[in-house]
């Protein structure tokens, strides 16, 4: 029979293909590997008199925000503000005699009107103010006896007339002293059918009840009254509140008493109250070196709360100036500067004059023109990067001037 033809195997083929996969495999292997390649690094900004220069494309570039100054105008003045109740709409009850709370007969939130009772206490102390009226009217009426009995005996000839003017002085002063012990009473809310030790606690003006710093069964002094301790009640008409707002020094002038401004919590977005300045201080708090003025704004509809935090608004008129964003403006020492972009890539270090700066934008009296470009964001890092040039800058400096000044010396013919 007839084999069927086979084509031989040959081994050293197959290993030679074998090699040439794992040398390939590894050529990969090793360029995967194989760390990329680093970006050239950009060449350091140089300073060049009052320049700072950087090559164009500096990827520092795109961290620096330009603005472009504009003429002066009038701006919003932002300030702070704290609510407060209108003291002069509200009344702060404090114990006239000492006691204990008997019973109470308003409670926050209620509305009162003058007259209306509050509390009642159980004073000891306010009973001997009664028994004092009593006694008093007691003697009034014996001295008006003995008047009438002083003037039937001067009548009949018995009596000399002084003892008839002493009779009645003495009753004019008994009378007086009814009228003063009874004011007293009257005054703190006493009775007039006795002695019964109930001592009334009312308001005086129509308001709200706001705050109630008492309940039943406490025992009340008259010492405990003045700053820091609460009153027992507060009665306030919070249909007006008061505005107290922390004006900088630059801003007395325009925060006179009654120029208005508006006023916006933060709690009631989109809404904004008109209120008007009342009252303006006289001396510079030394804590915060501010000046304290007080608003009034109307609260008809009783939004605003006593104690919220808000921010007065004012229009200020800046005058003749240029305006650039107060983040543009450096300060070093007593010198302020800013950067002016003089062309692509080149700033200018420039020290100026402000006539006004606040918390936003700040207005340049002398220094720089409208229209002129500012770095007004990232302005201390471009400082910082024009300081690090000038000190880098600084040996080269000297070594410069020695071989200039050796060159001089070759050229008239001595040695260096």
């Amino acid at each position: 029979m007839t084999q069927p033809h086979t084509t031989p195997r040959r081994p050293g083929l197959r290993a030679s293909a074998f090699g040439t996969l794992c040398l390939l495999s590894a050529l990969l292997s090793a360029c995967h590997d194989a760390p990329p390649a680093e970006a050239p690094t950009p060449p350091a900004p140089i300073v060049q008199g009052n320049q700072l220069r950087f090559a164009q494309g500096h990827p520092q570039l795109a961290l620096l925000g330009l603005t472009a100054a504009a003429p002066g105008k009038a701006i919003a003045v932002e300030l702070p503000a704290r609510l407060v109740w209108n003291e002069e709409r509200t009344q702060r009850i404090y114990p006239a005699f000492a006691g204990r709370v008997s019973s109470i007969k308003a409670d926050v939130g209620q509305s009162v009107m003058p007259g209306s009772a509050l509390a009642q206490l159980a004073s000891p102390d306010f009973g001997v103010a009664q028994a004092d009226t009593a006694k008093a009217q007691a003697d009034a009426q014996l001295m008006q006896k003995a008047l009438t009995r002083q003037r039937e005996l001067f009548e009949a000839g018995i009596v000399a007339r002084k003892d008839l003017e002493q009779a009645e002085a003495d009753a004019a002063r008994t009378q007086a002293e009814v009228q003063r012990a009874g004011a007293r009473t009257a005054l703190y809310g006493g009775s007039k059918g006795g002695i019964n030790q109930q001592l009334g606690i009312s308001a005086n003006i129509k308001g709200i009840v706001v705050e109630r710093n008492l309940n039943p069964g406490q025992e009340v002094r008259p010492d405990q009254s003045g700053p820091g301790i609460p009153a027992l009640f507060v009665v306030t008409d919070p249909s007006s509140l008061w505005v107290q707002i922390d004006a900088r020094e630059s801003e007395v002038g325009t925060l006179k008493v009654g120029a208005s401004f508006d006023l916006v919590v933060p709690t009631l977005p989109g809404q904004k109250f008109e209120g008007r300045v009342a009252a303006a201080a006289d001396f510079i708090d030394p804590a915060t070196r501010t000046i304290k003025i007080r608003g009034v704004v109307n609260n008809q509809e009783r939004l605003l709360k006593a104690e919220m935090l808000a921010t007065a608004r004012i229009e200020r008129q800046l005058g003749a100036g240029v305006l650039v964003p107060a983040s543009a403006v450096l300060l070093r020492g007593t010198q302020h500067a800013l950067f002016v972009q003089a062309q692509t890539g080149i700033f200018e270090r420039r020290e100026v004059e402000l006539s006004y700066q606040g918390p936003r934008e700040a207005v340049v009296s002398r220094g720089l023109e409208v229209g002129e470009m500012v770095v007004s964001d990232n302005a201390l890092l471009l400082a910082r990067m024009f300081r690090v040039a000038q000190d880098e800058a600084k040996p080269i400096a000297p070594m410069a001037a020695t071989s200039a000044a050796a060159k001089a010396s070759v050229a008239a013919g001595q040695k260096p």
